[in-house]
């Protein structure tokens, strides 16, 4: 109908078609409640969850192949490596939950897009870590050496501490902490490092062609490598990077969504990351 057909409509029709209409749009609403209401969802219907590969779809696995069934639920697993993906899929509503990310870049990314999620149990930590196939040591890191980082804020602030862990860099005590803050200063970047900006899914692969690569856990790994194979790996002890299943603020009562964070934090899961990364790679974080 269009719009000049449906003013002489209402016209007509008067206050009787405005309260009809009134009375219509409340009805929506509270069909739309209802709907909203994921306490009335059938613990059995299927839901998709996204995930990065390793280790956050292959805990997935371990869940949906020994525990679902026994629990009662029944989900996909959506594997992605373009660590936006994971937040925009959840909220355009392409998958029920997500499973990848931890708590810093979970809030810029809220604060960024006006996601309206929420965060469950944490689950696991991976120890993120610094990597070289030319190097042995950070102290044989040369002055200008390429360092690759990460190109979100988030990770990219939490390279730059595992370098002052080493004290291969000096942080700013106030103010943006990122690699463009400090790239050019001598006070904070001593040795004159030449930082690069890459996308975290491309660093691991482009190793070959820096000097020191910082790689976050699921990357290092997909790629083959550990932590032997680091030359500086982050403390686990006070780590607030505990990766987690992510949920939309309305599902938060799904019964389904519960379950997976339940069977995500259950000993059996506890027991299978201790198993299959016994070097640490990857730590239960309850």
């Amino acid at each position: 109908m269009s719009i000049s057909r449906s003013n002489r409509v209402l016209r007509v029709l008067g206050v009787g078609a405005s309260a009809l209409i009134a009375l219509s749009l409340a009805a929506c609403g509270a069909a739309g409640a209802d709907t909203a209401d994921k306490g009335e969802v059938s613990l059995d219907t299927p839901f998709k969850v996204a995930a990065t590969e390793v280790p956050h779809a292959d805990i997935l696995k371990f869940v949906q192949e020994n525990l679902a069934e026994d629990a009662g639920i029944n989900f996909e697993i959506k594997t992605f490596s373009d660590y936006p993906l994971g937040n925009r899929w959840l909220e355009e509503g392409e998958v029920d939950a997500n499973y990848f990310q931890h708590r810093p870049y979970f809030d810029a990314q809220v604060e960024e897009f006006g996601y309206d999620i929420k965060p469950l149990s944490d689950v696991h930590v991976e120890p993120y870590a610094a990597f070289s196939e030319k190097y042995k040591s950070v102290a044989e890191l040369p002055d200008g050496a390429k360092i690759s980082v990460t190109n979100d804020a988030a990770n990219q602030e939490r390279a730059l501490r595992l370098l002052a862990q080493e004290d291969l860099v000096v942080l700013p005590k106030d103010g943006d902490l990122s690699v463009l803050a400090i790239q050019g200063s001598k006070e904070y970047n001593p040795h004159g490092f030449n930082f690069i900006e890459a996308d975290p899914a491309a660093q691991a692969r482009a190793l070959a062609d820096v000097d020191l690569g910082i790689l976050n856990g699921n990357y290092f790994l997909d790629a083959g490598f550990t932590l032997k194979d680091a030359l500086i790996i982050e403390p686990l002890e006070g780590n607030i990077y505990a990766n987690f299943l992510t949920v939309r603020s309305a599902d938060v009562n799904d019964p389904r969504l519960i379950k997976l964070d339940e069977l995500l934090t259950s000993p059996e899961t506890k027991a299978f990351i201790e198993e299959t990364w016994p070097g640490g790679d990857v730590s239960p974080a309850f």
